[in-house]
C-alpha cells in the first residue's frame, strides 16, 4: 500500500492541530505533514514546492494561487506590564497618540518587538495570535479597537489543484467524518 503525504505550511501564530486531528479522522490514506514557515517565506515556500498548501497571513497571492479566506485576527498592542497603557482594558488609536511605537522592521520580527516593548520603552502592534505566541512574564497586551484585523488565508498553487487539496479545504472549513459534500 502506497501512502502519499500532503505538506502544509503554517505561519507563526496559526495552530493547525485541530485540522490535523480532523484529517486523521478521515482515514483517507494520506499523511499530513505540518511545516512551520516564516511569514516572509509564505509565498516562496509554495512556489519552491516546499509545501503544497500554506496557512498565510495578510498577503495578496495574485492569480497564481487559490486562496480561501479563513479568519481574521484581532489586533493588539503589546507593552510592558508596567506601561501606563496596561491599566486599560482596551486601547484606541487616540490612547497611543503620545506613546512611543516600536515599528515593525519586517514580517518576522514580532518576537523581537514584543521583547523590546517588554523593557518599557514603548509599545508594538501585533495580531493577538502572535502576542500569545510570544508571551512573556514582563509583557502584556490589550485589544486595539479601531485598527484593521489581519487575515489568515489558505493558499495553494492553481496548477496544483487536485482532489487531495480539495479534501483538505473541506477539513479546514469544518468537514468531519460524519459530514458529506
Amino acid at each position: 500500500m502506497t501512502t502519499s503525504t500532503l505538506r502544509v505550511g503554517f505561519v507563526p501564530g496559526v495552530e493547525p492541530d485541530r485540522f490535523l486531528r480532523r484529517w486523521k479522522a478521515l482515514r483517507n490514506g494520506t499523511w499530513l505533514e505540518l511545516i512551520p514557515v516564516a511569514q516572509s517565506r509564505q509565498i516562496d515556500a509554495l512556489t519552491a514546492g516546499e509545501v503544497g498548501m500554506c496557512f498565510a497571513r495578510d498577503t495578496d497571492p495574485g492569480n497564481a494561487f487559490h486562496a480561501v479566506s479563513l479568519w481574521e485576527e484581532r489586533p493588539v498592542v503589546a507593552m510592558s506590564t508596567d506601561h501606563v497603557l496596561s491599566v486599560l482594558d482596551e486601547i484606541t488609536e487616540a490612547d497611543l497618540a503620545e506613546e512611543t511605537e516600536i515599528p515593525s522592521q519586517g514580517p518576522d520580527d514580532a518576537a523581537d518587538r514584543v521583547a523590546v516593548a517588554a523593557t518599557g520603552v514603548g509599545y508594538t502592534r501585533v495580531p493577538m495570535s502572535l502576542a500569545r505566541l510570544h508571551h512573556r512574564k514582563d509583557a502584556t497586551h490589550r485589544p486595539l479597537l479601531d485598527a484593521d484585523p489581519t487575515r489568515i488565508i489558505l493558499l495553494w498553487p492553481r496548477d496544483a489543484d487536485d482532489e487531495l487539496r480539495q479534501q483538505f479545504v473541506g477539513v479546514v472549513r469544518g468537514r468531519t467524518v460524519r459530514s458529506s459534500r
